[in-house]
């Protein structure tokens, strides 16, 4: 547990490590425009997890509303914003539906088995279905589980199915989410 002045108590974000790790230096020069070695091994002090779990909570937020909440000056939130999104550690801000539209939708988990070497074409399908909200690649029995989003019950049927006839799927299986207990 992270404590701050004047915050009752911050939560570790999710499993994210104090010490995040950057792979391509290519990358990272031409996408976030800084030097390979100053991403190498970027170190995430209690202040920074801080400033995730509440950006996290409400990406909105002003930097003002930021820096009360971690007890630190306006501009040296800012900084460390600006630095945290320069070295890919934030690497953009989305967008979160009123629960009253999120309510409205059916979604379900649909786990894929996905044929040897065929991964990259089963994502560039899905991604091209708008019912997929998110692809994930996981270990066990199935390989990847896509997280499909639809307006009513025919509409999420349709979308299961086309997932399931992609090429290099071998086999689905889908769970209908009948209520979700809570959303971070």
């Amino acid at each position: 547990m992270i404590r701050l002045p004047g915050v009752p108590h911050i939560a570790p974000v999710g499993r994210m490590p104090l010490t995040v790790y950057r792979c391509d230096p290519f990358i990272r020069r031409a996408h976030y425009g800084v030097p390979p070695e100053e991403t190498d091994k970027m170190e995430l002090d209690e202040i920074d997890q801080a400033l995730l779990v509440a950006l996290r909570e409400n990406a909105r937020a002003s930097t003002a509303d930021l820096a009360r909440r971690v007890g630190r000056s306006r501009t040296t939130v800012q900084g460390r914003l600006e630095r945290l999104e320069r070295t890919g550690v934030i690497r953009g801000y989305s967008l979160r539906l009123a629960d009253a539209l999120e309510d409205g939708a059916v979604r379900a988990h649909v786990l894929i088995k996905v044929a040897p070497r065929e991964s990259r074409a089963v994502e560039a399908a899905a991604r091209a279905l708008p019912q997929v909200r998110e692809l994930h690649s996981v270990s066990g029995e199935y390989d990847m589980i896509a997280i499909a989003s639809a307006a009513n019950v025919a509409e999420l049927d349709a979308a299961i199915d086309r997932i399931g006839l992609m090429p290099g799927v071998e086999r689905t299986n889908s769970a209908i989410v009948l209520a979700t207990r809570f959303r971070r």
